[in-house]
């Protein structure tokens, strides 16, 4: 199919941090021309896109889809008490239904706020399920099974041996990645050091190698985790996971706040890519990354808005805000631009996924990954002399994204995400949701050291 996107302001994020205003051809699932596209032939659609401004679909680099059905169950916690009573058992409790909802709800959220790529980490069992949503509704995914085969407090049911939990990765990995034109990826998902045998992160590291996929996995997110890790391993983190050759160009870490000199050496020396969870990290007390250290380095670096549950909402418009503003609390004014927060929630992203040859900004020959953002609205103006990119980071909210296509496909429009049912969406998220906090905290649905109202 060849669509036309015309009269758009264009902002292209590429290495000349480009905006210009013209037109956009897509041919097929990748983008012809930008800007004066000339004569363009025969189109199927043409898109008026006067006032509006087109730009790359916002690339998260961590979230759970797996958790999007907990939301709002796991408030006012620290991780590891986060982890341990709340979403270990809910998790521990998921059916192969409830997987495949909770991904639903969190794609239809991910793309109605402009997200059109997601580096995601699902749970134990049931990925499979996850798998189905992702290809469902055209969104452009890297993911894979966490692998959990040791740790203390961790469920009966997300307990399972390396054998086991190498087997289902493997055959995951050979069933979805490069599915769907390599829509679809997969990516080893240890959960974090805490939860995995050291036989298990070997195996890993050269499965890892053998097939040349990523590795995705969390790393100094919290103080309490760093002490348990280097009592148990006698290290820290990062330099265990480098010990273990793990630290390597193929591995995307999460959060990395609590970091030392050496350990951020290392991520720098090795290629290690960092995926930035701002507004997760703010509701679990967990920290504030030293964003512009990490870049300053050469670091890889994007932004996630990591799960439901540590968030509760996956809307790239508050990382990208929570982002920047927190670094110039913490360490100046200019620590972090628009510009700056704006590469990491695109190009930047596309980075850390592993696919900044294909996505992540809009030039010929790259997947037709677009966003259109209407901003003429009252929170959004004036328009004149206002760089286009403060106006996006600074005042644009999701309500602003009016067309997201993926791999040359429009799949929302006008606000509605067109490859799902949004009724039926919410009406199994709700079913399910009950089910799963039944079986995770009894009768009640609601865990037995919860304050009730």
């Amino acid at each position: 199919m060849r669509i036309l996107i015309h009269d758009a302001q264009i902002i292209t994020m590429n290495a000349r941090d480009e905006i210009v205003h013209g037109d956009l051809l897509i041919d097929g699932s990748r983008i012809a021309a930008v800007g004066d596209v000339g004569h363009p032939g025969d189109v199927d659609r043409v898109i008026s896109a006067k006032g509006l401004v087109a730009m790359p679909g916002f690339v998260q680099t961590h979230v759970h889809l797996c958790q999007t059905l907990f939301r709002g169950m796991a408030d006012d916690l620290e991780l590891l008490d986060w982890l341990r009573t709340r979403i270990w058992p809910l998790e521990a409790a998921h059916d192969e239904e409830s997987v495949y909802d909770s991904a639903m709800l969190g794609i239809g959220e991910l793309i109605r706020s402009g997200t059109t790529t997601i580096v995601d980490m699902e749970t134990v069992h049931h990925t499979e399920a996850a798998f189905h949503a992702i290809r469902e509704t055209g969104i452009r995914a890297v993911s894979g099974k966490v692998m959990m085969d040791d740790g203390e407090g961790v469920p009966p049911g997300l307990q399972e041996t390396t054998e086991a939990s190498l087997e289902e990765s493997v055959r995951l990995l050979e069933a979805w990645h490069g599915r769907d034109e390599s829509r679809i990826r997969y990516a080893f998902c240890p959960r974090f050091v805490l939860s995995c045998s050291e036989p298990l992160l070997t195996a890993v590291r050269d499965l890892s190698l053998k097939y040349q996929v990523d590795v995705h996995t969390h790393a100094a997110e919290n103080r309490d985790e760093i002490a348990l890790v280097e009592a148990s391993r006698g290290m820290r983190n990062v330099a265990y996971l480098d010990h273990l050759g793990l630290a390597n160009e193929r591995l995307i870490l999460a959060h990395c706040i609590w970091l030392d000199e050496r350990e951020r050496q290392i991520l720098a020396r090795r290629g290690v890519r960092v995926a930035h969870c701002p507004g997760s990290n703010c509701k679990l007390a967990s920290g504030i990354a030293d964003v512009p250290a990490l870049l300053s380095m050469g670091c890889k670096t994007g932004l996630g808005a990591d799960g439901a549950p540590c968030n509760n909402n996956l809307d790239m418009f508050h990382e990208m805000r929570y982002a920047a503003m927190l670094q110039k609390v913490t360490r100046g004014a200019l620590a972090l631009s628009a510009r700056d927060v704006l590469r990491m929630a695109t190009v930047g992203g596309a980075h850390v996924a592993g696919l900044e040859n294909e996505i992540g900004s809009l030039e010929p020959g790259k997947l037709a990954d677009i966003i259109l953002l209407d901003l003429r609205d009252f929170h959004t103006y004036p328009s004149v002399g206002v760089d286009p990119v403060s106006r996006v980071v600074y005042s644009a909210t999701r309500d602003n994204v009016v067309m997201s296509i993926i791999h040359g496909r429009i799949v929302m429009e006008g606000g509605v995400v067109l490859t799902l049912d949004h009724g039926d969406v919410l009406k199994r998220a709700d079913r399910s949701a009950k089910r799963v906090m039944r079986r995770a905290f009894g009768e009640t649905g609601v865990p037995s050291h919860a304050v009730q109202a």
